[in-house]
């Protein structure tokens, strides 16, 4: 009985393969190695193996999420970037875009995070400095100026006013041509988080988790192509969680947000195939391949036996990848290299679908352009030179990371367990559950550090007497001050009854807990209302959070 089992279900991936490689051949005919051995698809330890693990693009997709993996396609290669002026990040894409790079990632300023203008006196001295400003439609037609966003998909960190600046992203598409189905990325929109690790929220978490199953709500219907949330373990993991706490406050996160969603009237298939998640990478190699095969495989089982998603997309965990920022050292900056090729080989064995190698010098400042290139050559090394995804899931069998990832499934199993009995994500953040835990393993390593029993080459040992000063990006000081004048030459040019129109439109929105918001934000921007303009009218009818 088992064996026929196993043999329909070897038969059925056989099947969703033959189906993938009508639409999307594989890279080669044949895969071979150096010394001309052919590579096949998959290797498996036997129906035994198997019927355990499942098959890749099979449940529980242990194996990856996909029949033929990297084998059809490498993964996006999608660095951050972001730094001054729209303009001059515009610049920086473009470079790496031409450089081979796949994707667009967008790093915002601190202002822009938390929905103050340019001008605003609480933006004074952070305009332009950890990511690029954006004020207005303006600003992102400059960002995007060039850029076809019916060929180029773009992922966006921002949170609190994501609504804001992915109606941004649409109306550069119209003016482009390009219909919102066709537009395609992904919005981090993931506020939980920010109360948990990272601080850039600004509303209380009732009306934020409105405005994300708004989102839900309006792209599903509009944009269906574009990925309404990115569920981030990458910021718990740099507040110094481990793996396992990233892994599983992370997938708690994530069931919080399909309730909401649910509990706002939205059915379970009509926006889970959308959600995607947000991973680190840091130095333990095998542990962070097992962390990835574990998160895949748990969100599996959460989406079809406790929410009973029909719909085999909805139970795919799609996930993005980042290495540690964390991990990184200001003293010899070159070490930061091998850190960052370590920590993609592992997102890349581990199954990720989109990647971003940080930077040697990001310990430091903002990447460089030759920094940001060596970055990027990594991953195309790891993808074009190392035969890594030549086959898939080529670490799958081993003994070691099978016995990790079902050890990792079990310790993230409890911590969701106990996180479920304190009545969900949403009420272990507003105890302060997740960050005490976050804090108390911080605290721990930190000692570790100190005390040498846990080595940071260059940091506690191996250091040298003189260090190398590289050279760094510089932020033009004077960026903020033509930013300010940009914005009045703006208020001064727009039609200021629409803007005002606009904004009481979505005023008399936000006090009806039924109406959808983002029509009338579109609307707004599409008038060029500023991101602070909408920012504060939400801040005046839901309030601002001040944390626990």
């Amino acid at each position: 009985m088992t064996d026929r089992k196993d043999e329909m279900q070897k038969e059925n991936w056989e099947k969703s393969v033959d189906s993938v490689l009508k639409r999307f051949p594989e890279r080669k005919d044949p895969f071979t190695t150096s010394s001309d051995i052919e590579v096949d698809r998959l290797y498996d330890g036997g129906n035994e193996v198997e019927h355990e693990l499942g098959y890749p693009g099979e449940y529980p997709y242990t194996r990856g999420i996909q029949p033929t993996m990297y084998r059809s396609k490498l993964w996006t290669m999608r660095q951050y970037a972001g730094f001054g002026s729209a303009s001059e990040t515009n610049k920086r894409f473009r470079y790496l875009l031409d450089q081979g790079q796949t994707g667009l990632s967008v790093a915002f300023d601190l202002p822009t995070q938390i929905g103050y203008d340019s001008d605003d006196p609480m933006s004074e001295g952070e305009v332009g400095k950890v990511g690029v400003a954006i004020d207005s439609l303006k600003d992102m037609e400059k960002l995007l100026n060039g850029i076809p966003l019916d060929k180029v998909s773009t992922s966006m960190t921002i949170n609190a006013p994501a609504a804001i600046l992915l109606c941004m992203y649409i109306a550069v598409g119209e003016k482009q041509g390009v219909p919102p189905e066709k537009l395609t990325g992904t919005i981090q929109n993931d506020i939980l988080k920010e109360y948990i690790a990272r601080g850039t929220y600004i509303y209380p978490p009732k009306p934020s988790m409105r405005l994300i199953t708004n989102i839900f709500d309006y792209c599903q219907q509009y944009v269906p192509r574009f990925n309404t949330i990115s569920i981030s373990g990458y910021h718990i993991r740099e507040a110094g969680s481990t793996a396992v706490q990233e892994a599983a406050f992370t997938l708690a996160n994530g069931m919080a947000y399909v309730d909401a969603a649910i509990e706002s009237g939205l059915e379970v298939d009509s926006f889970a195939p959308r959600l995607a998640f947000f991973f680190n990478a840091h130095n333990n190699f095998f542990e962070e391949i097992a962390k990835f095969r574990a998160a895949r495989r748990i969100w599996a089982k959460i989406m079809r036996e406790h929410y009973q998603a029909n719909n085999p997309k909805s139970w795919k965990l799609r996930f993005h990848t980042q290495t540690g920022g964390s991990t990184l050292t200001a003293q010899q900056p070159d070490n930061n290299i091998v850190r960052v090729t370590l920590q993609a080989l592992a997102a890349v064995l581990g199954g990720t679908q989109s990647l971003h190698t940080n930077s040697r010098d990001e310990a430091l400042s903002l990447p460089t352009e030759e920094s940001a290139r060596i970055a990027l050559r990594t991953q195309q090394i790891i993808g074009y030179e190392s035969g890594v995804a030549d086959t898939i899931d080529p670490i799958g069998g081993s003994y070691y990371v099978e016995a990790l990832t079902d050890q990792m499934e079990k310790e993230i199993d409890a911590y969701l367990e106990e996180i479920k009995e304190m009545g969900g994500a949403v009420q272990a953040v507003e105890e302060g559950y997740m960050q005490r835990e976050i804090h108390r393993n911080a605290y721990e390593t930190q000692k570790k550090i100190e005390k040498q029993e846990e080595i940071i080459v260059g940091l506690n040992k191996f250091g040298l007497e003189e260090e190398i000063n590289p050279d760094l990006l510089k932020v033009d000081e004077q960026l903020e001050q033509s930013q300010v004048e940009a914005i009045k030459e703006l208020r001064e040019e727009r039609n200021t009854e629409e803007v005002e129109k606009a904004l009481h439109a979505i005023r008399s929105a936000a006090v009806d807990e039924k109406e959808n918001l983002i029509p009338h934000i579109l609307e707004a921007v599409r008038v060029y209302a500023t991101v602070g303009e909408i920012c504060n009218v939400l801040r005046e009818e839901f309030g601002e959070y001040s944390g626990i």
